[in-house]
């Protein structure tokens, strides 16, 4: 049931990305991004539910992929439900595979690049990667290493990088406009595993300023900087500062997580896992459809969230009339949207060729 389920929803995606402008520039470059989430089930009636990452607290484990361009928002390339107490990377090599696979089938022809957290950082994950023709830009964390590579590089490699809008740490939640990076160009990672997974690409590296460490102690000033570094593993040809303005646009895939909590996904409907499973991609196969409606709506309607495209193209507070064997669909007065949806109806349901 499972691998039909995604074989359809494989399909699903294809065909409006074929006939509509939902992924713009994917013949260039397309991103892929994945991560894993975790659902709150109540009760002990779900299957699969368990106690996982949050003490006292019984989820499901969902893992999720996403497709995007320099242009576009995020659609759902695959979705897998998994058992509460799944590790992160449980059936990540193949995740990621099908993902990419499906990427292509939508019309990225161009260089794909796969996004993804440290939980994704193994060999098995680059290894897909490359068998698909793709490039990776994974998070790496800080592991004995990394720290070495980190602290050998020289301190006029840093480059200063500013941000447009300021971005939140990760850890104290301050808001943070200016960063550093510096690049090592050949690192080569999984030297504890047999010679054949071991992978040589670029670590690049971004520090921040620890602004949870005080700049004063007691009567005496910072004797020197104290930085906290987010390095990251990627075989993309961009250059340092591009590659890492785009790895941090992975956050992305976050919104689309968010947007299932608060949509198909606040309540899981089954007992049954397999069932639930089910749910999971009918919600992916319905929020690519919805984004595709909104790419023909306008161009408004082509960025907006899902929450705004149910509001105004699903969610209208219409009249249905019948005179004379026909059925008139009278829109609210003034409807700051009307055009828009017309324009969205008109196309669905022009003439036949």
């Amino acid at each position: 049931m499972g691998t039909s389920n995604h074989a359809v929803h494989r399909r699903f995606l294809a065909e409006p990305a074929a006939h509509t402008p939902l992924l713009p520039g994917s013949e260039a470059m397309a991103f892929i991004d994945v991560d894993s989430t975790h659902k709150r089930v109540y009760g002990r009636a779900k299957q699969g539910a368990d106690y996982g990452r949050f003490k006292g607290i019984r989820t499901l484990h969902p893992l999720l992929a996403t497709i995007c361009t320099p242009q576009s928002r995020p659609v759902i390339a695959a979705v897998r439900m998994r058992r509460g107490k799944a590790a992160d990377s449980r059936g990540a090599p193949k995740f990621v595979s099908e993902a990419l696979a499906t990427a292509r089938e939508a019309g990225c022809t161009g260089t794909r690049i796969l996004r993804a957290d440290s939980q994704f950082y193994n060999a098995g994950v680059i290894a897909a990667c490359r068998r698909a023709g793709a490039h990776f830009s994974v998070t790496t964390g800080m592991n004995p290493s990394i720290k070495r590579a980190v602290h050998s590089i020289p301190h006029d490699a840093w480059q200063q990088i500013s941000y447009p809008t300021a971005v939140p740490d990760s850890e104290t939640g301050e808001l943070i406009s200016d960063a550093e990076v510096a690049e090592i160009p050949q690192y080569t990672a999984f030297t504890g595993r047999k010679k054949a997974d071991r992978v040589t690409a670029r670590l690049i590296v971004r520090r921040i300023r620890d602004l949870a460490k005080p700049a004063v102690v007691g009567e005496q000033g910072e004797l020197f900087p104290v930085w906290r570094y987010h390095p990251f593993f990627t075989d993309q040809p961009a250059p340092t500062l591009q590659a890492e303005r785009e790895h941090r646009h992975h956050a992305v895939i976050e919104q689309v997580i968010a947007d299932s909590k608060a949509g198909a996904l606040a309540h899981l409907p089954s007992g049954q896992f397999h069932a639930n499973a089910a749910w999971l991609t009918l919600w992916a196969m319905t929020s690519n459809l919805l984004r595709a409606a909104g790419c023909l709506t306008s161009a408004f309607h082509t960025k907006a969230t899902t929450a705004t495209l149910r509001a105004h193209l699903v969610q209208v507070l219409a009249r249905i009339a019948r005179s004379a064997r026909r059925i008139t669909l009278h829109l609210p007065h003034n409807w700051p949207w009307r055009h828009a949806w017309t324009h969205l109806f008109d196309t669905v349901h022009g003439p036949p060729g």
